[in-house]
């Protein structure tokens, strides 16, 4: 099957049960409140070094945001229910709490939930106030420019992440021209984040390496560097750069739908094909194929 010139590899991703949340961060201007949410979003490409992933899902207008100030919403993920607590809360209080006029509220209307500002509130050394509003508890915790207002418990729920695109491409203009495009379209999804450096990575990994210490080392029959002296390479002589993008979603359908139209962005002519990484079936529990993306399926 193709798009335009592009082949779409007849195979599938291979994506993860995870646990996801929403945070909305708000401040008096749009500066602070992406700073914050830029710091929060650091060093969180990959549950297997960073501990959890996250990323900055869209900007929100002041009108739409609980206090009615400029916002930022930014979803996170981990592996476990308990995992995303304790993340929320090294990350909200060293990246939001720190940040000039920030609040941070949770922003998912979900049955399950985590402490968040019920464990910040001690910064506040005994100082901090409980208020509730609308039946939802906050604390307000002095700091120096004022008070950090933090919801009491987030909201937590069960979600998908590892879905992914493999870009091929003659070189590594157009490969770039392409991930950028495919990116772009991803973001207008609801519901997903990509990760990874503004979307993308280039060290796509594999179960496993020659060095027992390591779990995942670089995904060497898609580096064409080593085309010549892998016998399984999966790159024809005209392949010159890959790239990889990956998405988490809040479900399987907003995975699947920013699959979808990063798959119909990223077709275009210099990439050659468009395949997805997998164990083979073997580890996750979603297998999302490609075919059925461009066929409209949404399950």
């Amino acid at each position: 099957m193709k798009i335009k010139s592009t082949q779409i590899d007849d195979t599938f991703a291979e994506a993860f049960k995870m646990w996801a949340t929403r945070i909305v961060i708000t401040a008096e201007t749009r500066q602070w409140a992406m700073a914050a949410a830029n710091s929060m979003t650091g060093f969180a490409t990959s549950v297997i070094g960073c501990k959890c992933e996250a990323g900055i899902e869209s900007e929100m207008p002041a009108d739409e945001t609980p206090d009615r100030r400029p916002g930022v919403r930014v979803l996170l993920f981990t592996m476990d229910s308990k995992g995303i607590g304790k993340r929320l809360v090294e990350r909200v209080g060293q990246c939001v709490m720190t940040c000039p006029t920030t609040a941070c509220y949770s922003g998912l209307d979900s049955e399950e939930s985590v402490v968040v500002g019920g464990q910040l509130r001690y910064f506040g050394d005994g100082l901090q106030i409980s208020k509730k509003l609308a039946g939802q508890r906050l604390w307000r915790i002095p700091v120096m420019d004022g008070e950090f207002l933090v919801d009491d418990r987030f909201g937590i729920q069960e979600a998908v992440g590892g879905g992914n695109l493999i870009l091929l491409g003659k070189d590594m203009k157009t490969t770039l021209r392409a991930v950028n495009a495919a990116t772009r379209a991803m973001r207008s999804v609801e519901g997903v984040i990509l990760p990874f450096p503004d979307g993308v990575v280039r060290s796509g990994s594999k179960v496993g390496s020659r060095y027992k210490s390591l779990m995942a080392s670089t995904n060497d029959s898609y580096c064409p560097t080593l085309r010549g002296i892998k016998p399984d390479s999966a790159l024809d002589s005209d392949i010159n750069c890959v790239l990889e993008i990956v998405v988490d979603g809040l479900d399987e359908s907003a995975v699947r739908n920013a699959m979808r139209v990063g798959m119909q962005a990223a077709a275009r002519p210099g990439i050659k094909r468009i395949s997805a990484g997998n164990y083979g079936g073997n580890l996750g529990q979603y297998k999302i194929e490609l075919h059925s993306l461009m066929d409209g399926d949404p399950a």
